[in-house]
């Protein structure tokens, strides 16, 4: 059985909503083959000066509160492919042992997390993390990742390797994973986890030139507003 055949459960999924970006073309061959790659890799080297010192200055000062400024964790990429995503760390180094801790404690917290596979009052962030994530500056080091080709700049959300199973769609794995996407300028913080499903069969269908600009500006007001999560 490939990845694209297997079967998933434990989803429910509205596909009439409106979609994030305005739908602007449909298969562009030119784009998807070769265009988004050199795009991305001309993004990320015109964007170093800018990202390498915002990196590392972020970076120096998670260092002076004593943690490990940097940490990997295993993603699903397309194809199936797993990589280790690159961020800055915004949360204790025990985060999954606090979280299940936490979960065990707080039942509502619990039936929260297993819906969105989030908490609004997550108790595993560090001092400076939550501006970090609004901000989304915790995901600087990923350009990196778009370096190497295991993401893109605009994509899917990088899922993780046991969200598999709550996933209602195979159309993330024909993609590379984005450090923004159609999900991530929409109302992401008040959305469900398998309707993020929703926003890449969308995006798979328009994936174009136009619309990847359209979702990089309005990633810039998503930064600027502080929503990220």
């Amino acid at each position: 059985m490939t990845i694209y055949s297997k079967e998933v459960v434990n989803a429910s999924v509205d596909y009439s909503s409106e979609p994030a970006v305005p739908v602007v073309s449909s298969f562009p061959t030119a784009y998807r083959s070769f265009g988004k790659r050199l795009g991305d890799i001309l993004f990320v080297l015109l964007a170093a000066p800018i990202v390498v010192p915002l990196t590392l200055l972020f970076a120096a000062m998670l260092k002076c509160q004593g943690v490990t400024p940097f940490y990997r964790q295993p993603r699903v990429g397309q194809d199936g492919k797993i990589f280790y995503l690159l961020k800055l760390r915004t949360m204790v180094h025990d985060a999954e042992a606090v979280l299940e801790r936490y979960l065990s404690a707080h039942p509502e917290a619990r039936e929260e997390w297993e819906h969105n596979q989030k908490l609004r009052h997550d108790p595993r962030i560090i001092k400076g993390g939550q501006f970090l994530r609004k901000s989304s500056m915790d995901e600087l080091p990923q350009f990196w990742n778009v370096l190497t080709g295991d993401m893109s700049l605009i994509g899917p959300r990088p899922m993780m390797v046991s969200q598999q199973r709550l996933y209602p769609s195979n159309t993330y794995y024909r993609m590379r994973p984005g450090i923004s996407g159609m999900w991530q300028v929409s109302k992401r913080n008040n959305s469900t986890f398998a309707e993020r499903a929703m926003h890449d069969n969308e995006y798979w269908r328009s994936m174009s030139f136009t619309t990847d600009v359209i979702i990089l500006v309005r990633t810039i007001s998503v930064v600027l507003r502080g929503t990220g999560c």
